[in-house]
């Protein structure tokens, strides 16, 4: 079969060709099917909240890379070169680096023209938060916070995973992943049932997070955006979100873009407020976006060069 750097390449590059087309069928689609089907019986099932939810994750994870398994073997089985397809497509649906990229313009271009209805629409489609009463600037913060954090989860940890377990490692992520934005809520239904589907998903991340605001820093040198401030920020406010890898790039960001990130947002009418990060040197506006597109893009080219290269280095 092809070693795993080539595989991974390839799938590097259906993902810049392609994206992730509507029409594809995707397998966190069925990740978050499995994760919402189990809930119900497994709360029948294991009176305590805590230990249902421990078990849920033991059930998605463990199935989804069974599952995978059992493709790769079965697709190998029949010919090498179908075992290689198999593995491609299953470590390009792990990629998100396109999709992000298509949904960040498609934020910037009505706000660019002054569309602000069609910009609080598209970048609804990015965030969780109340979107028809923002302005240009909370707009543009709700994008770049969204590229920031969605750099590590749908660009630079699946790769990382990757390259560390194949197929089955980048699939079990984005199966931890799911599991977080299904049950990882803190409110009353999900704060005991939760809780191990939001702490794998923090363990997870927690060296991509770091490894990809340290090349956010790098990236904002060779882009000659504000790389000592970049730094700076990123030192003092990373601990500035309530997730403990969130803010790990989104100060990073902050600073290598000059703005402040964070404040308040509004959920189903409900304010939210999170600490500061950054200063605002100047004020958000639309052009902010594509500096972060571009932040996230080298940032991922990096990881790449890193992670293939090591794995290169190991054969």
């Amino acid at each position: 079969m092809t070693p795993l750097y080539q595989q991974i390449l390839l799938a590097i590059l259906l993902d810049l060709l392609l994206g992730d087309p509507r029409w594809l069928p995707h397998p966190v689609q069925g990740i978050g099917w499995l994760a919402q089907r189990a809930e119900a019986p497994l709360r029948r099932l294991v009176p305590n909240p805590k230990l249902a939810g421990i078990v849920a994750v033991g059930w998605v994870v463990g199935s989804t890379t069974l599952i995978c398994l059992g493709l790769l073997k079965g697709a190998a089985l029949l010919h090498p070169l179908a075992g290689d397809i198999v593995a491609i497509l299953t470590l390009y649906t792990c990629l998100a680096t396109r999709s992000l990229h298509d949904h960040a313009l498609a934020v910037y271009r009505p706000l660019q023209v002054g569309d602000l209805i069609e910009a609080r629409q598209r970048v609804g489609w990015l965030v969780g938060r109340d979107t028809a009463e923002l302005d240009e600037g909370e707009v543009t913060r709700a994008a770049v916070e969204s590229v920031a954090e969605n750099t590590v989860d749908g660009c630079t940890a699946p790769l990382l995973f990757a390259c560390l377990g194949g197929p089955l490692g980048a699939l079990a992520y984005k199966a931890i992943s799911t599991l977080d934005s299904t049950f990882g809520y803190k409110n009353e239904r999900y704060l005991q049932f939760g809780w191990a589907s939001a702490r794998l998903d923090d363990l997870a991340n927690l060296v991509p997070a770091r490894l990809t605001a340290l090349l956010t820093v790098a990236a904002a040198g060779v882009l000659r955006l504000r790389t000592k401030n970049a730094w700076g920020i990123f030192w003092r406010d990373r601990h500035n979100h309530p997730s403990p890898n969130g803010g790990q790039i989104e100060s990073a960001v902050a600073g290598a873009l000059g703005v402040r990130l964070g404040g308040v947002n509004s959920y189903f009418g409900q304010p939210s407020s999170r600490p500061f990060m950054g200063d605002p040197l100047q004020p958000l506006q639309a052009g902010h976006i594509l500096q972060a597109v571009r932040l996230m893009w080298l940032s991922y080219g990096l990881t790449a060069l890193i992670s293939v290269g090591c794995r290169v280095a190991l054969l």
